[in-house]
């Protein structure tokens, strides 16, 4: 094999035909050391995303998906040889207090295949795991009414009428579905009256008040143009009658060298229905048509207006900065975030959001394909980023694994975010070919050292970073109600894992479950909290989307050390105001009303002794 062909072999993304990657070869970049460090050391890689465990060590994550009664489900996509692009995406996971009972519920959305599409079996189901408060969950999805029944991918989560109550968006091939929460533990799809079905292949979602009306609106990513009567299979007219090659074997073709969809943001009208204003605001990417997974609001150059971010795969991914007027700049190119610190595009999977150098800025860590580094998007402020995955020590770590599910998350309580990627290769040929990879993978918990780079955490045997997984969507919260973050993994073609945080750190922690005033959104998403605390200022953001298209818990979490004093939030309402609300006590789960206060404490997962809650307006106890 010629160096320039083995350079070649090495393009981004999926399955591309060779015109692509011949493109990517005259790109140039760090693909050549990528190619060098696996022929020198292929041994070594060859096992990295599968092994490299440890006898002992900390230990931060158990599996405890069967004693929690997760392991009964399993998500279903496609055919199992993976040779077409919807065999291999997998679905999402998002973390919902359906029933306003303090706890969260689990939603995992399932895929299909051709056979229950066609109406020859029984479609696969999405879950609704109900918390039971001790442990354990129950699917209730079928008495909800939220099993889907069609070729699902992403969730985003929020309360879009404003009601108090969380609502679900599933993304799918083929028709969306928004379930409007019906306030005794069931669900009705509205989609088609809210206007937000769509067609073909809608990827991720994330709901955000982009102009600032109180009412929360809706973007959709589109994905690929799935033609059932025209499959992209190698030299067929789906696929410009090229070959699909990684690394000189005939893998499935996608996304590049395949029809992309645009994306949708659709404007909340305030009657349960939208309208879409992607191409007023400006981002329909009816253009360029790139290839949109995880979408995200949040504010990037703290401005007060959620901004947008979306990662493309294998294409510039998209960062759009809110104008103020309805109309959003497209800062891809001029800020630093579309492309590596190479000047190349990425297959970008998964967003994670999150200010890791405590400096009140956001960045983003985007997962990417195998032989590439997971990117590290430092915010140098007013929406410039410096690509720093290297710098950081994250990058060369990464290069033997395919990512997906990633999440900023204080682990230790220690008040700095650390990071968690979730990965899995999408051609089953990786057990078989020298790539240096593997098909299942391992996680990947990198420990924040508080100085701009992190320390990877080892995977000690037997506990959940030792886990060889197919992992796709990931979400990130406080399940149990203890202060620990933890993780559940949808898995493509397989149950999901639930990763309990058993780390024995005894930090303390704050969290704040926010609820908006007349002029925010009801549920907060796009609130920033910051919390000075331990010497140190934490910020948090309330959002909806991220991850590998899923939707993390909606309180903030904040890790404060040692510290016995909870110190003092500030919270940038979605409204605009700003409200100080002094934290009484540490170790508890606050809820907090715009203008109003804490309303109520949990303590250990139930509503704190009478003396510990907060005086009604009142002034009775």
């Amino acid at each position: 094999m010629t160096w320039a062909y083995a350079v070649a072999l090495l393009a981004y993304g999926f399955g591309v035909p060779v015109w692509a990657q011949q493109e990517r070869l005259a790109q140039g970049g760090r693909t050549s050391v990528v190619i060098e460090e696996a022929a020198g050391k292929s041994k070594r890689t060859a096992s990295a995303a599968a092994d490299g465990f440890v006898d002992s060590g900390p230990v931060v994550f158990m599996d405890v998906t069967k004693q929690a009664g997760l392991s009964g489900w399993k998500h279903v996509m496609g055919a199992a040889d993976k040779r077409l692009i919807i065999d291999t995406n997998g679905s999402g996971v998002g973390l919902i207090d359906y029933d306003n009972d303090g706890w969260l519920d689990i939603y995992l959305v399932n895929g299909s295949t051709f056979a229950a599409e066609d109406g020859k079996q029984t479609p696969p189901h999405a879950a609704l795991f109900h918390n039971n408060h001790d442990g354990t969950f129950t699917d209730v999805a079928a008495k909800a009414g939220v099993t889907n029944d069609r070729w699902g991918f992403g969730v985003a989560i929020a309360d879009f009428d404003n009601d108090g109550w969380p609502d679900i968006f599933v993304s799918n091939w083929g028709k969306n579905r928004l379930y409007h929460n019906n306030h005794d533990g069931s669900f009705t799809d509205v989609a088609e009256k809210a206007g937000v079905q769509l067609g073909n292949w809608s990827d991720g979602a994330t709901w955000g008040d982009y102009d600032g009306d109180g009412r929360l609106d809706l973007f959709v990513s589109g994905y690929v143009h799935f033609d059932r009567d025209n499959l992209p299979y190698e030299k067929t007219t789906a696929t410009g009658y090229s070959y699909c090659e990684f690394r000189g074997v005939h893998v499935m073709c996608g996304p590049r060298g395949l029809e992309g969809e645009p994306d949708h943001l659709f404007h909340s009208n305030g009657d349960g229905t939208f309208t879409d204003a992607s191409v007023k605001a400006g981002v329909s990417d009816q253009g360029n048509k790139y290839y949109g997974i995880t979408a995200v609001f949040a504010d990037v150059n703290n401005d007060g207006k959620p901004d947008l971010v979306v990662a493309n795969d294998s294409t510039l991914s998209y960062l759009y900065l809110n104008r103020g007027d309805g109309t959003f700049e497209d800062a891809s190119l001029s800020s630093g975030f579309g492309l590596n610190e190479d000047g190349r595009e990425v297959a970008a999977m998964g967003v994670a959001v999150g200010d890791y150098l405590n400096n009140g800025r956001l960045d983003f860590a985007v997962t990417d394909f195998s032989d590439e580094a997971k990117l590290l998007l430092r915010n140098e402020g007013k929406g410039a980023f410096t690509e720093a995955s290297m710098s950081s020590g994250i990058g060369r770590k990464t290069l033997p694994f395919l990512g997906w599910g990633d999440g900023f998350l204080d682990y230790d309580n220690d008040g700095w975010l650390d990071l968690l990627l979730i990965n899995g290769h999408i051609y089953p040929a990786a057990d078989t070919s020298d790539w240096g990879t593997s098909y299942a993978q391992r996680p990947q918990l990198f420990h924040n050292l508080s100085n701009g780079k992190f320390e990877e955490v080892s995977a000690v045997k037997g506990t959940g970073l030792a886990m060889v997984i197919s992992g796709r969507g990931a979400a990130f919260g406080d399940l149990f109600n203890d202060g620990k973050i933890d993780v559940v993994i949808n898995l493509i073609d397989g149950p999901p894992v639930l990763l309990r945080n058993v780390n024995s750190d005894r930090h303390h922690w704050v969290e704040m479950k926010l609820v908006g005033g007349e002029k925010s959104p009801r549920d907060a998403v796009g609130a920033a909290v910051y919390l000075s605390a331990n010497g140190m200022r934490q910020r948090q953001d309330v959002l909806s989307g991220g991850s590998y298209v899923s939707t993390n818990d909606p309180r903030v979490h904040f890790g404060l050390g040692d510290a016995a004093d909870a110190g003092s939030s500030e919270i940038h309402w979605p409204s605009g105001a700003v409200e100080t609300v002094k934290l009484p006590a540490v170790d508890r789960i606050y809820t907090i009303v715009e203008g109003k206060g804490i309303t109520a404490v949990l303590c250990g997962g139930q509503l704190c002794a009478p003396s510990a809650q907060p005086a009604k307006p009142d002034g009775r106890p």
